[in-house]
């Protein structure tokens, strides 16, 4: 069974320029750093392809933010397993795929929260976060990262979470488009 949050669609096509990473949990354990290394290594490939009209600086920035955020979720709640990317430029518009396991308990918790995510406008809940934070500093899964790239980076994100085979925990692929200027 399939469940989806947000938009998981993807327009970009066949004649997108793509990359395709795979990050192998063995025999290096998965880490915090991978991110920033990542994330940087598809901005700047992507910056370079941006075409005519769009601030390949700013370009590099906006997908490696983009990416580093997902990223960071992916392997702080996965379980276990590979984390695979796919991303894709066509026409200014930016698209990432990234698919990790989690166990049921953590799907389900996320699930109800992107209920009350997607429900609400982004900018306010930003704000709303921020003010929580600011009052306790020992709060932790703000969510502030997803927060600031739909409300500041005008990001569309969607969730899917798979269940096909449960023993194994749930295939989560969340999904970002990023329209670049």
């Amino acid at each position: 069974m399939v469940k989806d949050y947000g938009n998981t669609a993807t327009v970009n096509g066949a004649d997108a320029k793509r990359v395709a990473l795979r990050l192998m949990a063995e025999p290096l354990e998965l880490g915090w750093h991978h991110c920033g290394v990542t994330s940087d290594f598809i901005g700047e490939y992507f910056s370079r392809s941006c075409g005519e009209g769009i601030d390949a600086v700013d370009a590099r920035h906006s997908i490696s933010y983009m990416i580093n955020e997902i990223l960071e979720n992916a392997i702080k709640f996965r379980k276990g397993g590979d984390i695979d990317l796919t991303g894709s430029l066509e026409a200014g518009k930016f698209e990432i795929r990234i698919t990790n396991r989690i166990d049921a308990g953590t799907a389900e918790t996320f699930q109800k929260h992107l209920i009350k995510l997607l429900e609400r406008e982004p900018g306010e809940l930003l704000l709303e976060r921020i003010e929580e934070n600011a009052l306790n500093p020992d709060s932790t899964g703000s969510g502030l990262g997803i927060l600031t790239l739909m409300s500041d980076y005008e990001a569309e994100l969607g969730w899917s979470f798979a269940t096909e085979h449960a023993s194994e925990g749930v295939e989560l692929t969340t999904c970002a488009s990023l329209r670049l200027s």
